[in-house]
């Protein structure tokens, strides 16, 4: 009996806790150079299952491929999550130790949490509509910012932290990861916009509004502005500025920055060089009219927030790191509320990006419309 596509992606997804606790149960299977075999190996073979479960269409998008591999690792990720939580036990120990020991962290726990309930019920969502012929872009492009921005600070923070001193084989995984879901987005980027059918004097009559004259747009860019500000602010306490007011912040605010980990540091690194010219770009996409990339960069940009916010924030009061690192009960309240403002605004730009398209829309030419309206 031949299952549906998604239905296959999800069985096979489901293999992976059987395949980790096989290999933590049998020794000669741990060597880390085993290990990293292994895991290409398992990669190769859940393509070519996935190839097999599409076999009979006379097309297949190339992106079911990499959604089907990826839900794979999204299942291995909530299983790590799992056991250092405390809820299932002897699934990760062998990966842990001669594998990739800082899985472990309190970033890397909550990375598995995030990759393992929200990006793999995106990949089902998305290998859903794809099979039955339904739009997935802007899912995609989410799930592409969240997905890019994880392995950017997960490489780059174990290059650069104490673990990088000593790097076994089977980090060298999360490359071809990174690089699959950077070709997955640029795939993305060059589909059509899934955009709204709005007649041309509506879409006229809207980007003739000045910017006082739109509310939410005008809450949307003062909350861009005052992320702004405050991008630039962490960025530079991360790069250890020796203002006063910087000081005080990394000492009674957010201690987490200074963790030897290297993830802290590395998170607030993207949002200084990555995320604070996005912010910057879309504030003037408010501001000026038929900025139709606006549709697709604050989907990236909110899925990006939102994944290293959970991450930082989680990291900054979860029980694994040193309590000295975590944010200080007098000022928890304060840090977690800031934090989660910070949050909220890109989310709450792409939803309004998203639910009314007519601002960014190109707009058409007045003898254009005309000749138009002539036709009809």
């Amino acid at each position: 009996m031949d299952f549906p596509p998604e239905i296959s992606v999800f069985i096979l997804s489901l293999t992976a806790p059987f395949i980790l606790y096989t290999i933590n149960q049998v020794s000669f299977l741990q060597d880390p150079q085993v290990i990293l075999a292994i895991g290409i190996t398992v990669l190769t073979t859940i393509f070519l299952l996935a190839n097999l479960s599409v076999k009979s269409q006379k097309s297949t998008d190339p992106l079911f491929y990499v959604f089907a591999v990826f839900s794979f690792t999204s299942v291995i990720s909530i299983t790590n999550a799992l056991q250092h939580t405390g809820f299932i036990k002897g699934f990760m120990d062998f990966y842990i130790s001669k594998g990739e020991p800082y899985l472990s962290t309190a970033h890397c726990i909550m990375m598995s949490f995030w990759d393992g309930v929200l990006h793999y019920a995106l990949l089902l969502v998305m290998v859903h509509r794809m099979t039955a012929g339904k739009p997935f872009r802007s899912l995609a492009l989410l799930w592409a910012g969240s997905m890019t921005a994880s392995q950017i600070v997960l490489i780059s923070g174990v290059v650069v932290g104490k673990y990088g001193k000593n790097i076994i084989p089977a980090f060298w995984r999360n490359a071809p990861s990174l690089v699959l879901t950077m070709w997955a987005a640029a795939k993305l980027f060059n589909r059509p916009r899934e955009l709204s059918i709005i007649p041309a004097d509506k879409v006229e009559a809207e980007q003739k509004k000045a910017l006082l004259f739109r509310p939410t747009d005008l809450l949307l860019t003062l909350g861009l502005i005052g992320s702004i500000i405050f991008t630039a602010f962490r960025g530079f306490v991360a790069l250890e500025c020796s203002l006063d007011f910087c000081f005080t912040y990394i000492f009674q605010y957010e201690p987490y920055m200074k963790d030897s980990v290297g993830f802290p540091k590395v998170t607030m690194l993207v949002f200084l060089f990555y995320v604070l010219p996005i912010l910057t770009a879309c504030v003037y996409g408010l501001h000026t009219p038929g900025c139709t990339w606006m549709l697709d960069w604050t989907l990236v940009l909110a899925g990006a927030v939102a994944q290293m916010q959970w991450t930082h924030l989680g990291s900054s009061v979860h029980p694994r790191t040193p309590f000295t690192y975590r944010i200080p009960r007098d000022e928890w309240r304060q840090v977690v509320t800031l934090n989660l403002l910070y949050t909220a605004v890109p989310v709450l730009l792409a939803v309004r990006c998203y639910m009314d398209q007519t601002f960014f829309m190109r707009s058409v030419p007045q003898e254009q419309a005309s000749n138009g309206k002539k036709k009809n």
